[in-house]
């Protein structure tokens, strides 16, 4: 039997929900409607109920939902080397490894091995879809060394986007050449060699090694330095930190979603994990050393 509660204060479920990380509050009201959602071990399925987030059990599924729970968001210098896979038969080393804390904090999108650059790692799983999914068409910004020349023709290819094997939908990427003397950690392009950046909407397996490929270049080395609004930084291989409130909220509010209820850990202890971890780092196989790096031009 469904029984409605009255709308008496606190706030909207759907708000709630959402704010925990359940899914967009567009996602949630279909969760309600659906009576996939209880309160208190009743279905509910009246939009605008409202719920106290102290007081009230709320379920998913029959899944409790932590309405109060503190989301954390973690930004990571992910390296060359490590995987992104949670679950690895092969015991390869993972990036996970290399986040503080004993909370489980799942990657937002993969990089592969070879691959290195910005990585998030997060308990929002509302953020994560949103970030990850074709749907909401966030950016992502990549810095590729690759053999020289790309001539401006394939260039254009890419924007207008090119099939490759096995997708049902063409491949896109606005790429730009960057001037010779582009550094990034100390690495300039050697001879036959040049930088570029590509930035993309999509997010196909391996796609911009295998663009490269369709047009017979090999790629040395890719770096991802920004997803959406947030950046990598000054962080090194390894490096890591807790996203400060400024940052979380404006990558919340970019994704148009709720504001979270609380955030990362306390700044004291956000601070002494990170530099433990970046500390540790620094010691373990050359991983955080020290870097000049030079800022590709615009």
């Amino acid at each position: 039997m469904r029984v409605e509660i009255p709308p008496e204060g606190g706030e909207r479920l759907q708000k709630v929900l959402a704010r925990a990380g359940v899914a967009s509050r567009r996602a949630c009201e279909e969760l309600i409607t659906a009576g996939r959602v209880t309160v208190n071990g009743r279905v509910v399925t009246q939009l605008g109920t409202k719920v106290d987030a102290l007081v009230d059990s709320l379920a998913v599924d029959g899944k409790p939902v932590d309405a109060n729970r503190q989301s954390s968001y973690y930004i990571l210098y992910k390296p060359r080397g490590y995987i992104t896979s949670a679950d690895d038969p092969e015991g390869r080393r993972q990036a996970s490894d290399l986040v503080p804390g004993d909370e489980r904090l799942n990657s937002v999108g993969r990089l592969d091995m070879d691959s290195e650059g910005l990585l998030l790692f997060t308990n929002d799983g509302a953020l994560a879809l949103r970030l990850t999914h074709p749907r909401y068409q966030h950016e992502k910004e990549y810095l590729v060394l690759c053999d020289a020349p790309v001539a401006p023709a394939e260039l254009r290819q890419m924007a207008q986007g090119i099939m490759l094997e096995g997708e049902t939908s063409p491949c896109r990427a606005v790429v730009r050449t960057l001037p010779p003397e582009t550094e990034w950690l100390g690495q300039a392009a050697g001879a036959a060699q040049g930088w570029l950046s590509f930035t993309m909407r999509q997010g196909r397996k391996r796609q911009i090694r295998r663009m490269l490929e369709y047009f017979g270049h090999h790629v040395f080395r890719l770096v991802r330095i920004r997803i959406g609004k947030l950046r990598l930084g000054t962080l090194r291989p390894g490096q890591g930190r807790f996203l400060r409130p400024a940052e979380i909220h404006a990558l919340r509010a970019s994704a148009r979603l709720e504001q979270p209820a609380a955030s990362a850990p306390p700044a004291s202890r956000r601070k002494q994990q990170s530099e433990a971890y970046n500390d540790r780092n620094r010691r373990s196989g050359g991983l955080g050393q020290k870097h000049s790096r030079r800022s590709p031009r615009n």
